[in-house]
């Protein structure tokens, strides 16, 4: 049986690469002063084609050293624990790996001088060196234990990581948290939610914290078929049903059963007709009984674009799935996923929904200086049929209503882009779009750089390998 996230560029590439001095088409902007990093699945031991979900490989970091208008060295590196260390037939050297059983492998920070691969629904995140060897598992030196979330959000004032964390362990509650810019947990709040879902992301405006309770929950089925010996199932089943949702699962039954899921099987969430779609509003310092609750049409949200207070309300772009993990349960492709805007009227105390553009598209960014905050731009990934990958780069004009495509020829694929300024002061679509870019026909990989204004090739760095179709990437700058 095929499995698409396993084929084409969604299959695992074997082996990690140093290379220095790369080559360079066009020219690398001297103002490019770091490194640009990329994280996402990719299997280092065999897996079932049947059951294996793309969310489930284990974690492989790509980056670009980029200094003096030169790309000083591309690294690609398996992003350890002590389960993969052994596959490695290495010593894991990494202390204490809290819940590591999957492999960090959504996304790519860097905070507080240290490099974080992070992953959602409570396994462990990891601390990586400048040049992306594996230190070992990240709790903010003690202050956050257990999980943390792929998608935290950093206020341009501050500095301080903003993000909401779940796992189906915690019962019918996830957790807000704020992590200083030193790198330690400032402020925990727990909130209560329906039951056990899958909060992928949130949103951050000046004012508010906002939360996605979306129809995609925690399955006892799934779960128990991808841990449990068949005659154990059924009472396994009743058990866990019974269980997440009402009440905190506890930590060694909730450990185990985490631990037999991590072997590339199927991904224990999926879509919940009978689960009620919101969104809650909480001011930034409020508590759980802050938030209000609003309705919204049953959908799935895995990346708002951005966020922003508007007078008495709250404007939210968002990428929009019509539902999610119903029938493809091995990745996301259950139909074109559309850029809406909500504009939550607090008044009212209604969400009004409308479409802004209903070209298939994921991955949605912002100018990382306007998180939170009125924005006019915003960058987003084609995807066709409903499928992870595509060969065209949007950028949206939301001031005008105006779509730009920038297409990256015969099989070309394109990853997600990030937005990186001219200057700290340069205007919003001052500087470059950077992102991995694969041609079919050299199945290799370019780190591609886009002037921001025009979606011209400024540059490309060549690489030696290609860069399989993964998530989220990040420039860190020195």
């Amino acid at each position: 049986m095929g499995n698409k996230f396993l084929e084409g560029n969604f299959a695992p590439v074997r082996r990690e690469h140093t290379s220095t001095e790369l080559e360079v088409t066009g020219h690398v902007p001297e103002y490019l002063d770091g490194r640009y990093l990329r994280n996402g699945p990719n299997p280092l031991s065999e897996v079932d084609p049947a059951t294996f979900h793309w969310f489930m490989g284990d974690g492989m970091v790509h980056g670009v050293r980029l200094r003096d208008g030169r790309a000083e060295w591309y690294r690609n590196r398996w992003v350890r624990n002590p389960g993969l260390s052994r596959k490695l037939g290495e010593r894991w050297e990494g202390g204490s790996a809290g819940t590591a059983s999957m492999g960090a492998n959504t996304n790519v920070i860097g905070h507080a001088g240290k490099t974080l691969a992070l992953i959602e629904g409570g396994s462990s995140s990891f601390e990586l060196t400048d040049e992306l060897d594996t230190v070992g598992a990240c709790d903010f030196d003690g202050t956050l234990p257990g999980g943390y979330t792929a998608h935290p959000k950093r206020d341009p004032e501050t500095g301080e990581l903003h993000a909401v964390s779940y796992f189906f362990g915690w019962g019918n509650k996830v957790q807000y948290s704020v992590i200083d810019a030193r790198g330690h947990a400032r402020r925990k709040v727990d909130i209560e939610v329906t039951g056990s879902p899958m909060m992928h992301d949130f949103s951050l405006t000046e004012k508010h914290v906002v939360f996605y309770d979306l129809p995609v929950t925690f399955d006892a089925g799934q779960a128990v078929s991808a841990s449990v010996p068949p005659f154990l199932r059924t009472p396994a089943r009743l058990v866990l049903s019974a269980l997440v949702g009402k009440v905190r699962v506890p930590d060694p039954f909730s450990a185990k059963l985490r631990e037999r899921m991590s072997g590339n099987a199927g991904l224990p969430y999926r879509w919940n007709p009978k689960y009620p779609a919101r969104i809650g509003v909480m001011p930034r310092e409020g508590g759980n009984g802050d938030v209000r609750w609003f309705e919204v049409e049953p959908c799935y949200v895995f990346h708002p674009m951005n966020a922003y207070d508007d007078g008495d309300g709250i404007v939210l772009d968002v990428v929009r799935h019509p539902k999610m993990f119903d029938s493809e349960l091995r990745g996301p492709a259950e139909g074109p996923a559309t850029l809406d805007r909500w504009t939550v009227d607090l008044s009212a105390g209604k969400v009004i929904e409308e479409r802004l553009d209903d070209q298939g598209q994921e991955f949605p960014r912002v100018d990382e200086r306007l998180v939170g905050r009125r924005h006019r731009f915003g960058y987003s990934i084609s995807t066709r049929d409903g499928a992870a990958s595509s060969g065209a780069l949007y950028k949206h004009d939301l001031g005008k209503g105006t779509v730009a495509s920038r297409e990256f020829g015969q099989g070309g694929q394109v990853g997600e882009f990030v937005f990186v300024p001219s200057s700290v002061d340069a205007a919003e679509d001052e500087g470059v779009l950077m992102g991995f870019v694969y041609d079919a026909a050299t199945q290799k990989s370019d780190l591609t750089i886009l002037d921001a204004e025009t979606l011209e090739t400024v540059g490309a760095v060549h690489l030696p390998d290609r860069v399989p179709n993964g998530f989220h990437g990040n420039w860190v700058a020195s």
